[in-house]
């Protein structure tokens, strides 16, 4: 190899592991210092949702920082008919999912951390006050690229289907053994039917030379 395909291949490995060292995962504050909050007394969102989410770069990993009260509502969903919709009333427990801080006090502050687990299209809004609050610019639209793909923390499989504990009433008891064995109703005569078996061609020999 010459001194010069050495020293492009040094270049060339110093750019990637510069780009690989360039990537990580992102905390977003959804609306930057406006928070997500809805003005009440002007009747639109604190902020413009969707021009902040045009000036971000989102991945799987990376995760979306709600600062906001319990005035709002934060909805994701990957259904854009939902999203359009601004409500979650026809919405499948498979594609939407509403995300809380645990509060349910009006009026309270509070932090909301949502991972971004799926890749395309992700819509968020706010569904508070039948929808009025997404319909007057609480709703952005983001799209996820696979980046670095999910950390160990976010790539675990799902947790089994719940499975309910049977009743007392339709508890089955435990089977009982009984010692020596099965009981059987017909041990005694089976056992007396075999010896009979082995007796009778004696039986039958020593009467037949009698009669003789």
């Amino acid at each position: 190899m010459t001194t010069t395909n050495f020293l492009l291949n040094l270049t060339v490995m110093a750019v990637l592991i510069t780009t690989v060292a360039s990537q990580q995962y992102t905390n977003h504050t959804v609306g930057g210092s406006m928070g997500w909050l809805f003005d009440a007394k002007n009747n639109i969102s604190a902020t413009n949702y969707s021009s902040w989410a045009s000036n971000q770069t989102f991945n799987l990993g990376d995760y979306l920082i709600f600062n906001t009260t319990t005035n709002q509502t934060v909805i994701l969903t990957y259904n854009d008919t939902t999203f359009n919709n601004c409500t979650t009333d026809d919405a499948s427990d498979d594609d939407t999912f509403q995300f809380s801080g645990g509060n349910s006090e009006f009026g309270k502050s509070l932090t909301i951390a949502v991972p971004l687990t799926v890749v395309g299209p992700n819509f968020f809004f706010s569904d508070a006050e039948d929808g009025i609050q997404c319909q007057r610019g609480m709703a952005f639209q983001i799209l996820v690229n696979h980046g670095l793909g999910l950390p160990p923390s976010l790539n675990q499989p799902p947790p089994p289907p719940y499975v309910a504990p049977p009743s007392p009433d339709t508890a089955q008891s435990p089977p009982v053994t009984i010692a020596g064995g099965s009981p059987s109703l017909d041990n005694g005569a089976s056992s007396r039917l075999t010896n009979l078996r082995f007796l009778l061609p004696s039986l039958l020999l020593c009467l037949a030379s009698v009669l003789v």
